[in-house]
């Protein structure tokens, strides 16, 4: 490495580190997500399934009234008639139902605004359950209260249920690789292509071009400085996520190391290429919104991707950020090691070679 390429790498850095905000989002920010999400989704003291219930002039369902007349009477907020009934299960944990009474039009309000997943419509003869087919939180709300109606408990008779509480199976075992992954893409895209068109805007570019300096190695350095502030916010993240949820790597330390180079240079050749042309920090704004918010939305950062439509999955997995997600998810939670990840380690060093010799050559310096 020569000393011009150290000198400005340094620059870059100190860049960084005298900027609170860059700190601020790049590193605390992640770190503070994963907790919200971490403890939204993982630590969830019990299951609430909530029910709007539209009585009916002849009478009510036998098996619903049953129920609800063990139940405990409240008044809502909206001065409505709720019932509360709680069961604890020794394998599901505990089950609050909420029963709501109230008119069809108002149900309908309540489902639209989410408060509800299904509307009851009660009669002496039966019992009509209206709810959505597609979401599996009403579904799965349907087959706990008509098993709760059958034989008065949340299961069948009979049926042997194991919670599976492993490490590795968790929401925040799947989210923190996700994350680390999301936050370099977003720290390599915004720190090059927003800094590199900043610097064309103020005619800095043109003053560094007539230095004695290599063209490659100013774009060079600011990959390495980027790179480092990856490192850091990953290691920081990391380190927060084994001590408060004991996330472990389960995997090659030296594959993840590589795949986060990997990745790293993928995303740092895209930010080169796209900056090479951009005259002002608008059009840059749009073009990396333009980027990262597609692939955040589909690289399966908070959800599996797999359940987006069937056809459109291979195009999904061959994103850069979907690339570099799943990698860092099978080394932290499968064990996996270099032969496991070398489809990436392949492609993104690949692209992001193409993308920076690309980058370089058409890059406009005035």
């Amino acid at each position: 490495m020569s000393r011009s390429l150290i000198q400005l790498s340094l620059i870059h850095f100190r860049e960084f580190v005298r900027e609170p905000g860059i700190l601020f989002w790049s590193i605390f920010f992640p770190m503070l997500m994963a907790w919200v999400l971490g403890i939204a989704f993982s630590s969830k003291p019990e299951t609430l399934e909530s029910f709007a219930v539209v009585k009916n002039s002849e009478g009510p369902y036998f098996g619903l009234k049953t129920l609800i007349d063990s139940s405990k009477l409240k008044i809502n907020r909206a001065h409505q008639v709720e019932y509360v009934k709680v069961f604890e299960d020794s394998k599901l944990g505990r089950t609050t139902f909420r029963f709501t009474y109230t008119s069809w039009d108002s149900a309908l309000i309540m489902l639209k605004r989410g408060q509800i997943q299904l509307i009851l419509k009660e009669s002496p003869s039966r019992l009509e359950y209206h709810f959505d087919p597609r979401s599996s939180e009403a579904k799965l709300g349907y087959i706990y209260l008509s098993s709760l109606m059958k034989n008065g408990k949340l299961h069948e008779a009979g049926e042997d249920i194991m919670p599976l509480t492993r490490i590795g199976t968790r929401y925040i075992d799947f989210l923190v690789p996700g994350l680390i992954a999301l936050g370099m893409m977003n720290s390599i895209f915004w720190g090059m292509c927003y800094g590199l068109v900043e610097m064309r805007m103020k005619k800095l570019l043109r003053r560094m071009v007539a230095t004695p300096m290599k063209k490659s190695e100013f774009l060079l350095s600011h990959f390495i400085a980027r790179l480092s502030l990856s490192l850091l916010e990953g290691l920081i993240l990391l380190t927060f996520s084994w001590f408060y949820f004991h996330i472990t790597i389960q995997g090659s330390i030296a594959a993840l190391l590589l795949v986060f180079f990997a990745g790293d240079f993928a995303f740092a050749g895209i930010s080169i290429l796209v900056s090479s042309r951009v005259s002002n920090t608008r059009v840059a704004t749009a073009i990396v919104n333009a980027m990262t918010m597609p692939m955040m939305v589909l690289s399966g950062v908070f959800f599996s991707y797999h359940n987006f439509p069937d056809f459109v999955i291979p195009f999904i997995k061959v994103l850069p950020l979907t690339l570099l997600a799943d990698s860092l998810r099978s080394i932290f939670i499968e064990g996996a090691g270099f032969h496991e990840v070398m489809g990436a380690l392949i492609i993104l060093p690949l692209l992001g070679t193409i993308t920076f010799t690309l980058g370089l050559k058409w890059y406009k310096w005035y």
